[in-house]
């Protein structure tokens, strides 16, 4: 399949339509200031550009595809990054432009999101026109966005934003419900927390309704001034990259690095910026060698979550940045996710709301029998009672049917497909930009439904959206493993352990590898992943059945056997038919697994 590599990332697709997030940025009054002071107004929009604007764009995921020189277009593939980078830009410009009121440089930014058809460099469509005519009805410093975006934003970032009701736009022949952002819910964190301790209030700002971390400044030991900017460009590049983990909240280093030599607790540092997670570190220096450390705090119990030590030579400084930088990212998501679990279960019931009793089903799923299942899927029925366009949920209970279909739980088998198909395609309506989300459903609509076309695609977009995320490599080689594409789903499932190696759904991806690696002859190793899967979760059908046909197709007869009678004492009525019918798979993903299976004398009804 064209787009995906078996030793690159998944680039992304080029030609045709596709969903994308666009902000049309316009600069108010640019004629009158160019009279006023025309060299004066370019130098400040240059220096606006280079310091603030453009870092912002990069920093978000965003790619300047037209400039009129008062006016930028710029899309995003994330309708959070875009509206995250306006926010910023539109926050920080009166910081960086301190000129007089009648010559201050202010923007009016519009935001929508849809399909647009690329062009070259340039792209068109009616989402194009669209944001241009939501500027224009912007205030100066302003942000107005569609009802798409602020759809997609509502739960997710903690903004607000004001109706301005259907508005009839030039040369859009439909009224477009527009909304604008309410001033007082952009006011940075910093300028929040700074409030806080120049008024010398206790009150802790209120917490994000999803997990929070703020990066602080690392210490420099080494008492080297030049180490500073060592250790500041690592907390930079690591609050790029835990920016982009999208279920998480992270704070901006502008506010994070104000405590500075500041000697404060974790807890009110936490408090005062309104997180749960404080992640802190120290550089130090010897001789030509240099050691980072970092440890990741839960400020209300002021318990070490995690803490690692990173070693290596300054020679190669920027290699070492990144190895740093990746390996904190990496380690941080799945981290918090666990310690998100065990703070749910210390929370009353009674006071759970749709991403709590998400994380409550999270265990279940993981111990994989049919009573964890069905207790998973019963507390995400409560969380989708509570917010039916949750998307996380709705891709989980897709994701819980699969499994179920896939242990023999379901009887007829593919009864419930319809339903898998339709929960997945949900998930991806309520929220088209979560990678793991569309991973999930990637492998749904793969799985549940032998939708191919459609499902080969979104395994690729997840991965080109969530770079980082284990789960959504993991379910998108589902996806291409189903759609027949067997050496990309290696490298996908691959990439997936080598970025989350204790992975509690690891038995899962080991799972899908181990299918995988029959498929393309690879028997020996398949032996090798199904057993590490199955020392995983015991449990797992899926693993017993593949490591029994691959034992099998290596001339392990006696072996084999034995692996098929653990998996029938889970299944006993399991049959070549029942595995068809609940996998209507490419003909070429099963085919070496029948095989195998057959030769074990497994039978056809």
């Amino acid at each position: 399949m064209a787009g995906i590599a078996t030793s690159d990332p998944i680039g992304r697709p080029s030609g045709g339509r596709k969903l994308i997030a666009v902000v049309h940025a316009d600069m108010v009054g640019y004629s009158r200031l160019i009279g006023l002071d025309d060299v004066g107004t370019l130098d400040r929009l240059r220096s606006l550009r280079s310091g603030l604007i453009d870092p912002a764009i990069d920093e978000h995921g965003g790619r300047i595809v037209n400039t009129g020189g008062d006016s930028l277009l710029i899309v995003f593939d994330s309708v959070d990054g875009a509206v995250r980078c306006a926010v910023k830009v539109q926050q920080q410009i009166p910081v960086h432009d301190g000129d007089s009121a009648d010559q201050r440089i202010r923007f009016r930014v519009g935001i929508n999101v849809g399909d647009l058809i690329p062009d070259g460099t340039d792209v068109h469509g009616d989402v194009v026109n669209v944001a241009a005519r939501l500027q224009a009805e912007c205030p100066p410093g302003g942000i107005c966005v569609s009802r798409a975006v602020r759809e997609h934003l509502r739960g997710r970032l903690d903004l607000i934003f004001e109706e301005l009701g259907p508005l009839k736009l030039k040369n859009i022949s439909r009224a477009v419900e527009t909304f604008v952002l309410k001033p007082n819910t952009a006011a940075t964190v910093q300028e929040l927390a700074e409030r806080s301790l120049v008024s010398n209030t206790n009150d802790p700002l209120p917490l994000p309704n999803r997990p929070s971390i703020a990066v602080l400044a690392f210490n420099n030991m080494s008492g080297e001034a030049e180490q500073d900017y060592f250790a500041d460009g690592i907390v930079e590049d690591i609050i790029t990259g835990l920016s982009r983990v999208r279920w998480l909240f992270v704070i901006a280093r502008n506010s994070s690095f104000t405590y500075r030599g500041r000697s404060a607790d974790v807890k009110q540092i936490a408090g005062e910026l309104g997180v749960r997670y404080v992640l802190e570190g120290s550089v130090r220096k010897v001789a030509d060698r240099v050691r980072i450390t970092c440890q990741l705090i839960e400020a209300d119990t002021r318990a070490h979550v995690w803490a690692d030590r990173f070693d290596g030579e300054l020679q190669d400084v920027f290699a070492l940045q990144d190895k740093v930088t990746d390996s904190v990212v990496r380690a941080i998501a799945p981290t918090l996710r666990h310690a998100e679990i065990a703070r749910v279960r210390r929370k009353p019931p009674e006071n759970m709301d749709a991403y709590d009793l998400y994380l409550r089903a999270l265990p279940h799923w993981y111990a994989m029998t049919r009573r964890s299942i069905e207790e998973a899927q019963r507390l995400l029925q409560r969380a989708l009672i509570l917010d039916p366009r949750y998307a996380p949920a709705l891709s989980l209970q897709s994701l819980l049917l699969g499994y179920s279909s896939a242990q023999g739980w379901i009887q007829p088998p593919g009864s419930r497909h319809l339903e898998i198909l339709t929960l997945a395609r949900s998930a991806i309506q309520s929220d088209p930009n979560d990678p793991d989300v569309v991973a999930g459903a990637s492998h749904m609509i793969a799985y549940g439904g032998g939708e191919f076309d459609e499902a080969a695609p979104l395994a690729e977009r997840a991965c080109n959206l969530g770079p980082n995320s284990a789960f959504a490599w993991g379910q998108s080689g589902y996806a291409l493993f189903h759609s027949g594409h067997a050496k990309q789903a290696v490298f996908c499932f691959k990439n997936a352990i080598r970025l989350d190696p204790v992975d509690p759904t690891g038995f899962s991806t080991m799972g899908g590898l181990t299918y995988a690696l029959i498929c393309l002859g690879e028997d020996t190793e398949a032996i090798t992943v199904a057993t590490r899967a199955i020392h995983q979760n015991a449990n797992y059908t899926f693993a017993w059945r593949g490591l029994a046909a691959a034992l099998a197709l290596s001339g392990r007869m006696e072996e084999g056997r034995m692996a098929l009678q653990s998996m029938l004492r889970m299944e006993p009525s399991f049959t070549i038919s029942a595995l068809l019918l609940r996998t209507p798979s490419a003909p070429s993903a099963f085919k070496r697994v029948i095989q195998g299976l057959r030769l074990l004398g497994v039978p056809e009804q």
